[in-house]
């Protein structure tokens, strides 16, 4: 979040990564993206 100038989080986002950590996704910048709180409600009931 540091890295991207929202160091105490972005209001109305939460950091997703792009490919799940359950999936192999790795735990680091290239694999996160801000993500609206309504997408990653979506994205997570797709992924489950």
């Amino acid at each position: 979040m540091r890295q991207t100038g929202y160091p105490h989080g972005r209001p109305g986002y939460v950091v997703d990564h792009v490919v799940p950590l359950k999936r192999g996704g790795k735990d680091e910048t290239g694999n996160m993206q801000w993500q609206t709180k309504a997408d990653a409600k979506k994205k997570d009931r797709i992924e489950q």
